[in-house]
């Protein structure tokens, strides 16, 4: 009985190897078959095209060895005695031999690559001008680089760009005044329509004012430009204001005088009508016709008459932050006084000059900017929802405002308490309606 058993072990262990030899191969057959139709996963192919190879004087051979690893290697056999191998078709990663063919023409792979947008190197795209390139500030950089990453990913998810969405926030709005104006101007506009827009808007004057900075909660800014309505005081307050909205990351900044009413609902949803990242210069010139002026340089043959449009700072302007940041390289940081000085204009004709001039961005009207340069009272009432911003002024003895019924001429006589009830009825100085 023991010698059976012991008879019976090795007839049961070849048994079980047979079995396993099978198994083993119909795995090997099955992977050899998988491999043939589909290739292994990862596997790439590196063709290494050359002008011999297309004249059939230089051969490529590939040796594919499957083992337990398989590796692929292509070996160039310098033998003109052989004829090429047909050409190489890459299909989705996969790389075979096609059939032979009367008149093999050798096919140039496409490729296609997938990169994730978000390590996309933004460093290294190139500015249209060379001397736009040097002189652009990292400040600049980070901003237009975080407005295309938005942009792309907006491109990777929907195949088309979202439209831009303009919120309240988004808007950086400054207002030019002067110490004189800070009783009379500068708290009528803080009981008005600041208080729809405290945290956007903000003050730039020529002196410390603790009052109104506690009123404006610290929105009150010192430029250190002389006092005054001349040319030089000017342009130095708008420089400031340009330098500053740059600073604060936002997407419109919109300028307006301490004489201006902004409607500032209306303003939000005029700017939600034009991307921040396309050059916008939205305003409403005061004159009939382009202004003309001579840039005198020391050749008198050199001198050249010069024509553009530039938008009146007492209605107000607004530009996008894509035009702001083709600005910098040429006003910013002070540069702004210089072209004023330099062209003897004041700070909104300079502005004009340096959008529609130098880069060659044209004023887009809007009609829903006012300034005081232009009669109030042809504003009919029923449309003062649909306007941007409004103004007034006392000339030869008469008040040019606004026809709006509210408050009496004595206490209201620039009429902007008696607008902003109109609008906004709610306020605790409104009387009851």
């Amino acid at each position: 009985m023991m010698s059976l058993t012991v008879l019976s072990l090795p007839q049961r262990y070849k048994r079980l190897l047979q079995a396993m030899s099978l198994a083993v191969a119909v795995v090997y057959m099955t992977l050899l078959l998988y491999q043939s139709a589909y290739g292994y996963p990862g596997m790439q192919l590196q063709p290494q095209i050359s002008s011999n190879l297309l004249d059939g004087t230089e051969a490529a051979t590939t040796t594919t060895t499957t083992t337990k690893t398989t590796t692929q290697q292509q070996q160039h056999v310098s033998d003109q005695s052989l004829p090429p191998l047909p050409p190489l078709h890459v299909v989705a990663g996969v790389a075979g031999a096609a059939s032979p063919s009367p008149s093999p023409s050798p096919i140039t792979p496409s490729l296609i690559i997938r990169k994730d947008i978000h390590s996309f190197n933004f460093s290294d795209i190139e500015v249209s001008e060379r001397s736009t390139a040097t002189l652009l500030t990292e400040l600049a950089r980070r901003s237009r680089n975080g407005e295309l990453l938005h942009d792309l990913s907006q491109r990777a998810v929907t195949a088309t760009p979202q439209p831009p969405t303009t919120e309240l926030d988004d808007i950086f709005i400054s207002v030019k005044t002067t110490k004189n104006y800070h009783d009379t101007r500068l708290a009528l506009i803080i009981k008005t329509w600041f208080q729809l827009a405290r945290d956007q808007t903000w003050f730039f004057t020529d002196t410390d004012d603790h009052y109104y900075q506690e009123k404006t909660k610290g929105h009150l800014i010192n430029t250190k430009c002389s006092q005054g309505h001349f040319r030089k005081a000017l342009c130095c307050k708008m420089s400031a204001e340009l330098d500053i909205f740059l600073e604060s990351g936002k997407k419109w900044f919109c300028h307006f005088d301490d004489d201006n009413y902004v409607n500032v609902p209306r303003l939000v949803k005029l700017l939600d009508e034009y991307s921040p990242t396309v050059d916008w210069y939205l305003g409403k010139p005061s004159i009939s016709s382009p202004l003309e002026i001579h840039l005198d340089n020391k050749n008198a043959t050199t001198n050249k008459k010069i024509t553009f449009w530039f938008a009146t700072g007492g209605a107000g302007f607004c530009l996008s932050r894509a035009l702001t940041l083709k600005m910098l390289p040429i006003a910013g940081g002070g540069k702004f006084i210089s072209i004023g000085d330099k062209i003897r204009f004041p700070d909104d004709v300079t502005m004009g000059f340096i959008i529609e001039h130098l880069l060659k961005v044209p004023l887009t009207v809007v009609d829903n900017f006012h300034s005081h340069l232009e009669p109030m009272e042809l504003i009919r009432s029923e449309t003062f929802q649909d306007q941007v911003s409004f103004s007034y002024a006392h000339m030869k003895n008469q008040w040019n405002v606004i026809k709006v019924s509210g408050f009496d001429l004595q206490t209201d006589p620039k009429r902007f308490y008696s607008l902003h009830c109109r609008l906004f009825p709610y306020f605790s100085f409104c009387p009851p309606l």
